[in-house]
């Protein structure tokens, strides 16, 4: 079965992406390649049962079992050894990737306190969008009672093109929230 976000890109978003930059081959498109969820545990180096609850509860939000990542380099003054585990991450590709970005925006985007649109200036000159989380519950597939401290999380959407207004643009029409600019004509 196709995701409903990845059949909206093929059928609606290509053709205008097409249109709009006057390109024939569908493979110089800009499209979606992967996305990056990033859940850091500091308190990990103290408390080895939060790691495990961040691990859980990031396997529930994306679909799939994320893998530890480890400090490289030992820093004294956070306590900290070279090897130690200090966070995990899940890489989302073809299918779960549009799943996860379906129930990004439709479902977890407007449970956000005070949401008033993504910033659309968070690209990194290269195509690709990063954006953070402060509280994992905002995904219904999270049990409050089970998940009960709070943890936040990193989302980084990998584009295949190297233009910023591009990916801005694939992202707009796939349905991303942005921040509308403010308008001046009301301050004279």
């Amino acid at each position: 079965m196709i995701p409903r976000l990845q059949e909206k890109y093929e059928k609606e978003v290509l053709p205008a992406l097409a249109e709009k930059y006057g390109r024939s081959n569908r493979l110089a498109l800009p499209r979606l390649q992967k996305i990056v969820v990033n859940m850091g545990v500091g308190e990990a180096i103290a408390e080895k049962k939060h790691m495990e609850t961040a691990v859980e509860a990031l396997t529930q939000i994306v679909g799939q079992k994320p893998i530890i990542t480890k400090a490289r380099k030992s820093i004294a003054g956070f306590r900290l050894r070279e090897g130690m585990p200090i966070g995990c991450k899940a890489t989302l590709r073809r299918q779960r990737m549009y799943e996860f970005l379906d129930r990004l925006i439709s479902v977890a985007l407007p449970r956000v306190r005070d949401f008033r649109g993504l910033s659309s200036t968070a690209f990194d000159k290269n195509g690709n969008y990063s954006m953070g989380l402060v509280e994992q519950l905002v995904f219904p597939e999270l049990n409050p009672d089970r998940f009960s401290r709070v943890q936040g999380l990193n989302i980084t959407i990998v584009t295949s093109t190297g233009d910023d207004d591009e990916a801005r643009e694939l992202l707009r029409m796939l349905g991303m929230p942005f921040q509308q600019p403010e308008s001046t004509a009301g301050a004279a």
